[in-house]
């Protein structure tokens, strides 16, 4: 049986009070009350003015709270940045480390990203590792060529005993709000390839995929052996539509 994992990340929207209205139908949804685990686990991450807001709203349920980012210092003159141990004081269980818009408008490296691998594991948050390729680089049949250079750098910098306490997810660039998913085939292939990657380095840990999920395509993408679970990007802002996603993610571990 597979333990699956469905994370939803809000981007840039929603306000406070948008979030909290979003995170109580997530809740009556999906997350059941009294600490009782749905199916599947479940994790929101809403914008940094948001968290306050949405923790408050999941205290108590089965649904976890991640930030989208965090500084790879714990504290410091950086001005606009937030550390691992604010969004840990928050309230916060995990955060999404080195997704692809991060990389591509913030230029963050795969030794940047290491490093905040490693904040937030001293915080004792569960990062959300991710990686993946462009449209380029998968029509110039280089996809497992960026994907284990990205993974083994940050191995490398993060040492597989804590790399054991994160979760990696596969986000094609290039399938990132296009509505052009990966087929769950090329999802598959790419899946088996990073749990192949990473057991070589003793490593064994849940890999999402992420790419334009929906209702209609995640009970397909879930069928992978190699996949458990999706990082969710605008079918997380519909209620419904995230909860069928959960469903479906939930079907794999009957």
């Amino acid at each position: 049986m597979k333990h699956m994992i469905v994370a939803g990340n809000w981007k840039m929207h929603t306000t406070a009070a948008e979030a909290a209205a979003l995170a109580a139908e997530v809740v009556t949804l999906v997350g059941k009350q009294g600490g009782t685990a749905p199916t599947a686990d479940v994790v929101i991450c809403p914008p940094f003015t948001s968290l306050d807001a949405v923790v408050a709203v999941t205290a108590d349920t089965s649904v976890h709270v991640g930030a989208q980012d965090c500084h790879h210092e714990h504290h410091g003159a950086f001005t606009g940045d937030v550390s691992a141990s604010m969004i840990r004081a928050v309230g916060c269980s995990h955060v999404i480390v080195g997704h692809s818009e991060r990389r591509r408008y913030h230029h963050e490296t795969d030794t940047l990203i290491a490093s905040k691998v490693l904040a937030a594991l001293a915080e004792g948050l569960v990062p959300i590792v991710c990686v993946g390729e462009t449209l380029d680089e998968r029509e110039a049949n280089i996809t497992t060529q960026v994907i284990t250079t990205q993974l083994e750098t940050i191995l490398q910098i993060v040492g597989a005993e804590r790399m054991q306490q994160c979760i990696v997810a596969y986000e094609p660039v290039w399938a990132i709000g296009t509505g052009r998913a990966a087929t769950a085939e090329q999802a598959q292939e790419v899946h088996a390839t990073i749990a192949a990657l990473l057991a070589k380095a003793g490593v064994h840990v849940p890999i999402l995929y992420g790419g334009s999920v929906t209702a209609e395509n995640a009970a397909t993408l879930f069928a992978g052996a190699d996949v458990y679970g999706a990082l969710v990007g605008g079918a997380s802002l519909k209620a419904d539509a995230f909860a069928a996603i959960v469903a479906a993610a939930g079907a794999q571990m009957q």
